[in-house]
């Protein structure tokens, strides 16, 4: 049993950070929080607060900071949460960080360690640009990584597989920049609070032993 329970998983879009979450969960009794998840099930269930984000999501508005707190600060109420959980995708900015710890204060809880998925631009580049999904049943590969067992066909339909709009090169290249222009200040900000550690690329051939070891 690792004794740091309570985490963020941070780094670049295509880091692995989703890997690496379902790597350690299938090892210990963390729950994997994505805020997308979040947000989708909140307004699925018709709460106050999925309710006010689906209004301005429809209106092509960005969800405020704010409830996006609140939602995670509700989920992190639940008792599957009680033996510790895993963010992933929030927070992205300082002031999401500063909600994050009013919100953990209220519920008696705080972050134990913040894992920096620190991987090459390149690499990233390589990762983002590899997917390529099927039309018809929307299966998603990835050339490096998850490639069909026939080139360029999907393994269920059998049908030709293409690359998303936003997986081309251009995207790729501006994912980068916004993540550097509004995530990577957080770097420094958990390294000063003495909770940032990171993995390597080299360390993600074993990413669960490298995991383990940092979180003691």
């Amino acid at each position: 049993m690792i004794s740091k329970k309570n985490l963020i998983f941070l780094g670049a879009p295509g880091a692995g950070k989703g890997t690496g979450a379902n790597a350690l969960t299938e090892r210990e009794p963390l729950v994997h929080i994505s805020t997308g998840d979040i947000l989708r099930a909140e307004i699925k269930n018709g709460t106050e607060l999925g309710k006010n984000a689906e209004v301005l999501m429809k209106k092509g508005e960005l969800v405020p900071d704010e409830i996006v707190a609140g939602m995670v600060k509700l989920r992190l109420r639940q008792h599957d949460c009680d033996n510790g959980f895993i963010l992933d995708g929030f927070p992205r900015t300082i002031k999401q960080a500063e909600l994050l710890e009013d919100a953990l204060k209220e519920i008696g809880k705080e972050i134990d360690a913040v894992i920096y998925f620190d991987i090459e631009d390149d690499i990233l580049l390589k990762r983002l640009t590899a997917r390529i999904s099927c039309k018809k049943c929307g299966k998603i590969y990835n050339k490096l990584f998850l490639s069909p067992k026939k080139e360029n066909t999907c393994d269920d339909c059998n049908v030709e597989l293409f690359q998303r709009p936003d997986d081309s090169l251009e995207t790729a290249k501006d994912r980068l920049e916004i993540f550097y222009e509004r995530t990577q200040p957080l770097i420094n900000y958990y390294r000063s609070k003495n909770l940032l550690t990171s993995v390597t690329e080299i360390e993600r051939d074993n990413m669960v032993a490298a995991l383990l070891k940092k979180l003691g």
